[in-house]
């Protein structure tokens, strides 16, 4: 896989995380408000390393 095709599939990823932020604000969800939670903070960290990554890459490659 290469850089372009991983950048697009985070940027979808990123994109399911705004739909995780709106189910959170339900008021009905209960203990599942922690998963949901926990979600979006895997998904952040996945970003921020990603971005850490490829920018490091990026650097060195050019």
């Amino acid at each position: 896989m290469d850089q372009n095709t991983i950048r697009e599939k985070i940027k979808a990823i990123e994109g399911e995380r705004e739909f995780l932020v709106q189910l959170l604000n339900k008021p009905d969800l209960g203990f599942l408000s922690v998963d949901i939670r926990q979600a979006i903070e895997e998904l952040d960290e996945l970003v921020d390393e990603f971005e850490l990554t490829f920018s490091e890459k990026y650097k060195t490659n050019h």
